[in-house]
C-alpha cells in the first residue's frame, strides 16, 4: 500500500465541523507563488495547479526513471493547498478576488532534496512542455493553529470562520496571521466533480494564546 499523507496523519486533514487547536508540525512543500483571481479562465493560478501537479507526479514516478531518490517509497500525492492573503485588508474580502495574493502548494514527502526537486523541475518541463521554473521548495513551519472542516461554496466560509473565531474567544486564543502566518486551505473534494454544496475544505489559522 502506498503511504497516504490523509490517512496517516488525519488530525491535520480531516478534521471535524467543530473548531479544533492543533501543533503543525514543519514540513517541505511544492510552491507557486501568485496574484489574482482563481477563478480566472487560464488566469495565472489555473496555470499553477498545473505546475505543481506537473511536478508533484513527476517525483511520485521517479521510480520508474533513471534517476534514484535515495530513501524513496511510494505515496500518494497529498492535495493541493493554498496559503492566501490581500494587502491592506484585515481578514478576506471575498468579493474582490483579483486582489487574492497567494502561495499554492502539494505537500512532499521528507525524503525529497533540493537536487531532486531541481531534476523533477526539468524533466516535468521537457515532458510536459510546460515551463515549471516558477516552482520551489518551500518549507512551512506553521505551529499552532486552529482548523476546521468547511463544507460548501468557498465564498460561504466566513460563516465557518466566525464558529472558528468565536472558539478563539472562548478558550483565549487570538488569530495571529500576520505575513508569514497565513490563512491555509486544504482542497479535499475534486472542484470539476463534485457539487459546491459538498465541497470539503480544510481551513486553518495560525494563533497564539492571550497572555
Amino acid at each position: 500500500m502506498a503511504f497516504d499523507f490523509k490517512k496517516e496523519y488525519k488530525e491535520f486533514y480531516m478534521p471535524k465541523n467543530k473548531p479544533e487547536i492543533v501543533t503543525v508540525p514543519k514540513a517541505n512543500y511544492i510552491a507557486i507563488r501568485g496574484k489574482g483571481d482563481p477563478n480566472e479562465v487560464c488566469g495565472a493560478y489555473q496555470q499553477a495547479i498545473s505546475v505543481l501537479y506537473a511536478v508533484a507526479y513527476t517525483l511520485k514516478m521517479s521510480y520508474k526513471t533513471d534517476h534514484k531518490i535515495e530513501g524513496f517509497f511510494e505515496y500518494v500525492v497529498p492535495p493541493l493547498e493554498g496559503f492566501w492573503w490581500q494587502d491592506c485588508i484585515d481578514g478576506i474580502d471575498y468579493t474582490d478576488k483579483a486582489s487574492f495574493n497567494w502561495i499554492s502548494v502539494i505537500r512532499l514527502p521528507e525524503f525529497i532534496t533540493q537536487k531532486d526537486f531541481e531534476w523533477a523541475v526539468e524533466t516535468a518541463t521537457k515532458k510536459k512542455k510546460l515551463d515549471c521554473s516558477s516552482a520551489e521548495l518551500m518549507t512551512i513551519d506553521e505551529g499552532l493553529c486552529v482548523q476546521i472542516m468547511h463544507l460548501g461554496s468557498f465564498d460561504d466560509e466566513p460563516a465557518t470562520i466566525a464558529l472558528m473565531d468565536e472558539y478563539l474567544e472562548k478558550n483565549g486564543y487570538v488569530n495571529d496571521l500576520t505575513k508569514t502566518r497565513l490563512h491555509h486551505e486544504i482542497y479535499l473534494s475534486d472542484a470539476r466533480r463534485v457539487v459546491p454544496e459538498k465541497w470539503k475544505t480544510v481551513i486553518r489559522h495560525p494563533i497564539k494564546k492571550i497572555i
